[in-house]
Parts: C-alpha cells; sequence; structure tokens
C-alpha cells in the first residue's frame, strides 16, 4: 500500500475549487472533497492503473487519475517510493500549467 502525499499547490487548488463550488452550489463543495477522498482511497488501497499524461508531463512520469463527477484530474508522481499528488487539474482550463512542478 503506497503512502499518498499532496503537494500544497494541489491541496490550495483543491481548497479554491471547493469553495467555488459551494458559492455556486451549495453541498457541492462537500461532494468534490468527497470525490477526492475517494480518490485517495483508491490510490492508497486498489492496485489501479494510473492513466498517464501526454508529452513532457508524460515523460517526466506524471499519472492521473480523473475525479468522479468532477471535470478534474488528480496528477500524480511517484517519487522516493510514494505518490505525490501535485496538482487538482481542470481538465479544460490551462492544461499542464502544473508542469514545472514535477521539475526537481
Amino acid at each position: 500500500m503506497p503512502r499518498v502525499r499532496i503537494a500544497e499547490a494541489a491541496a490550495q487548488e483543491l481548497e479554491e475549487a471547493a469553495a467555488w463550488y459551494e458559492e455556486e452550489a451549495p453541498g457541492t463543495g462537500e461532494r468534490l472533497l468527497d470525490a477526492f477522498e475517494n480518490a485517495l482511497t483508491l490510490l492508497r488501497d486498489e492496485p489501479i492503473p494510473l492513466a498517464s499524461t501526454t508529452g513532457q508531463a508524460g515523460s517526466l512520469g506524471a499519472k492521473r487519475l480523473l475525479l468522479h463527477r468532477f471535470p478534474f484530474d488528480v496528477v500524480v508522481i511517484e517519487e522516493n517510493g510514494e505518490l505525490v499528488v501535485v496538482a487538482i487539474a481542470h481538465q479544460s482550463r490551462r492544461p499542464g500549467y502544473w508542469i514545472d512542478r514535477l521539475r526537481k
């Protein structure tokens, strides 16, 4: 069972998205957080294959898990035996903005 760590930038993205959804329709922000928690459980407990990302991000080892019922990817890399969530990326806004987070 791999350890999963959430990078500070990804945690902030999740918090901002949840606040936006909650303002738009009460209860949806909480559902977004629940969907993310479910994704973390899958990453920790299930031997699921993650979808590779394309281009430079893919060559740097980034993979993604689609968030259930929300248009976000949970972008992860494997680092020192743990999975690191580097971004909670909207699927149609600013593609690849998080790629600098993969460079060491």
